[in-house]
């Protein structure tokens, strides 16, 4: 029974190509793998050494992390893959959910105008269309090379076999402990069969999971959308509330969209599109400090972080006003807001000395969950992969499907709930970003592969909510101009600002009381909030002809993992 299991863990404690963070990035010549789980990033990297390229292993992982990390890790949820070959081509796959065809505007509002019961974000009527095994198998379909059946097998395994409760199970499980004692099959699932909690070491077994994932195993996109677990699915939506149907998985489809693409100081910038926010924000900050000397300002000095809280500023409000999911949304400004001119203005707007107001009376920030999870990865050819995937809050609505095994998201809340309704509390009611039948959420999520000459140089990405951009924006920044390698990136402090509220956050013990007091002394506010992100590295140092990998040591059972 624990012969799978087994297997993994003398994999990832016995092999010297692991770790599990630190300044000092792993090193390895075939291939790396860098996700939240040690398991998951050991799932793909036996993809990798049976000859799988970079798609095949991030298919591995990903199905493995929705049994090994499922505060995040999911088929119930959505996400997206952006992948770039050493030959230079490079693409995107989006599987964000979508709202059912059931779905209305004001379905959250009550007769006085306003959210009922937070509705949006609790409940059966915030699960969307889950999109991601429509997204992997697309993904596989179109670049994979090993069988699927052969990918799915791990997660299967791991399902039957169960999986050691560590400290990020137990805590995760216990602290979301009424959230799933609200429903039979959630508790089935996260309490033992006396309604105890587990504890560390026990182990964990999920044979409902296993069996839809057999399915999935079996019948690839139709193993999930049709057949068995459609009917269950659906039906088990119907007996509590919710608004997914048989038709509405049999309309799911993952897209394949052109990347964003930017440049910086000589680097290609390739990103996800809309409906993620990611790409198009990054690209246009990074844009604005194309024009400071951003090392000889220091890391994280005041001056330094005063030029990234600006291009912060401009770039969230823009997000705002603009963007939402493209098949709903024609003539997106997208390459004004990614023009080089137009930062060149925006620039010109940033005093030095002082910083900018935010008015409210032009665009706040909607809530948008940190409980995502990214992987990067790189194989023997110097492909790469970065996917960033959720189930949006963490754990998702909580809500286990009866006799599934698998948690449904509550992605919903992404929509702008109240239409035409934005304050300073953070509420936003644009039009790009309403809620609409078949329509994505807008999202933060920045999968990103940063190139030279058409070949890949590094992936990153991170959870973290509206932070996820900003992250994403500091680690590039960190390796381009401050010359740091990609563990040193991932470790390093950071910052964030999303235009409103209007104050900054930063990580406990990032910053010097000389910094805090020479960058408030410009009229900034600053927050501490712990810890920010959990990013994922790889890197490819064609000098040295090694691949790096770093994983974030912010949180969870994270690893990087190679051969």
């Amino acid at each position: 029974m624990f012969r799978s299991l087994a297997l993994f863990l003398c994999l990832v404690l016995v092999s010297p190509s692991f770790s599990e963070g630190g300044r000092t990035p792993l090193r390895a010549k075939n291939g790396i793998v860098t996700s939240s789980s040690r398991l998951a990033s050991a799932a793909g990297v036996e993809a990798l050494k049976k000859g799988g390229n970079a798609v095949d292993a991030a298919v591995a992982t990903a199905f493995a992390l929705a049994v090994t990390w499922p505060s995040a890790g999911n088929i119930g949820g959505g996400g997206f893959l952006v992948y770039h070959g050493d030959d230079g081509h490079a693409t995107t796959f989006d599987f964000r959910e979508k709202a059912p065809i059931a779905a209305t505007e004001r379905m959250y509002l009550g007769l006085d105008g306003n959210v009922i019961d937070n509705s949006n974000h609790i409940g059966p009527l915030a699960i969307g269309v889950p999109g991601t095994v429509a997204g992997l198998y697309r993904a596989h379909q179109e670049l994979g090379s090993l069988p699927w059946a052969d990918l799915v097998a791990p997660a299967v395994k791991l399902a039957q076999d169960g999986i050691p409760i560590t400290y990020a199970l137990q805590t995760g499980f216990s602290r979301n402990s009424n959230r799933f004692s609200a429903y039979p099959s959630s508790a089935k699932t996260f309490f033992k069969a006396d309604g105890s909690f587990y504890e560390l070491g026990d182990t964990w077994y999920q044979p409902d999971l296993a069996h839809t994932l057999e399915l999935i195993q079996r019948h690839g996109h139709d193993g999930f959308y049709s057949g068995e677990n459609a009917e269950r699915l659906a039906g088990f939506m119907a007996a509590n509330g919710g608004l997914i149907t048989e038709e509405d998985l049999a309309r799911y489809q993952a897209v394949e969209r052109e990347p964003i693409r930017g440049s910086y100081r000589g680097y290609e910038i390739v990103s996800m599109p809309p409906p993620s926010s990611g790409g198009v924000a990054l690209v246009e900050m990074l844009n604005i400090l194309e024009g400071y000397d951003l090392g000889a300002m220091g890391h994280n000095s005041a001056q330094y972080l005063h030029v990234l809280t600006e291009a912060m500023r401009r770039a969230y409000a823009d997000r705002a006003e603009h963007l939402g999911d493209p098949d709903f949304n024609e003539g997106m400004p997208l390459e004004r807001l990614m023009d080089k001119e137009y930062a060149a203005t925006l620039r010109a707007s940033i005093d030095m000395d002082k910083k900018s107001s935010s008015n409210p009376s032009r665009f706040a920030q909607a809530y948008e969950s940190e409980e995502t999870t990214h992987f990067s990865i790189v194989d023997k050819e110097g492909n790469m992969v970065s996917v960033t995937y959720t189930l949006e809050f963490g754990f998702g609505s909580g809500i286990v499907v009866e006799g599934g095994g698998y948690l449904l998201n509550n992605e919903l809340g992404d929509f702008n709930a109240v239409p035409g309704v934005t304050n300073e509390r953070g509420l936003i009611g644009t039009a790009a970003n309403l809620v609409a039948p078949e329509k994505r959420p807008l999202s933060s999520m920045t999968p990103t592969i940063v190139a030279q000459h058409g070949k890949p140089v590094f992936a990153v990405g991170s959870p973290g909510g509206k932070t996820i951009i900003n992250t994403t924006m500091q680690l590039i920044l960190n390796v381009i101009d401050h010359d740091f390698n990609i563990a040193e990136s991932v470790e390093a402090g950071r910052i964030h600002h999303q235009w409103l509220p209007d104050f900054t956050s930063m990580e406990t013990n990032t910053l010097s009381p000389d910094t805090i007091r020479l960058y408030e002394e410009r009229g900034h506010r600053l927050m501490d909030i712990g810890t920010q992100g959990a990013a994922m590295g790889v890197y490819h140092d064609r000098v040295e002809g090694l691949y790096l990998g770093a994983a974030d040591s912010r949180r969870g059972d994270g690893a990087a993992v190679g051969y």
